[in-house]
């Protein structure tokens, strides 16, 4: 049975598409480092001595692909769009620009750039270009 035509055409069903692709191909959950909140009331943090602290937000479906020194991670735009909605960013190139990175497996990868892929007028992935950590 064929799915409505509208539905096809509509931003929300190129979305759920794209999501389908990446649950069939592999479908992954990664962990997107970023600053967590700062928290007061320690005696060195008023004195400029704050430990900074991370908090590891899922990402997912996702599907990672690494070549020699080049990783690339393809990330749904559903999922990057309730990070970015959830935790009050401006926009998913503020979210990446000011990540630490993200966590695949137990690695830790620099994102070095990031592209929205889109139809409809609505982003339904983000391709990122990931640095693997020096080992």
């Amino acid at each position: 049975m064929n799915a409505p035509l509208d539905v096809l055409q509509s931003g929300d069903g190129v979305m759920r598409c794209a999501d389908a692709v990446m649950r069939a191909v592999g479908g992954e959950v990664v962990l997107l480092r970023i600053a967590a909140p700062a928290v007061s009331g320690d005696d060195a943090e008023q004195l400029g001595l704050a430990t900074p602290a991370f908090q590891d937000v899922p990402l997912g479906p996702a599907t990672f692909r690494q070549s020699g020194s080049v990783a690339k991670l393809l990330v749904s735009g559903s999922a990057v769009l309730a990070v970015v909605g959830s935790l009050g960013y401006d926009s998913a190139d503020v979210l990446f620009e000011t990540a630490v990175g993200v966590v695949i497996g137990d690695l830790l990868y620099k994102i070095t750039n990031s592209i929205a892929s889109q139809a409809m007028g609505t982003v339904y992935s983000y391709a990122l270009t990931l640095v693997p950590p020096v080992r």
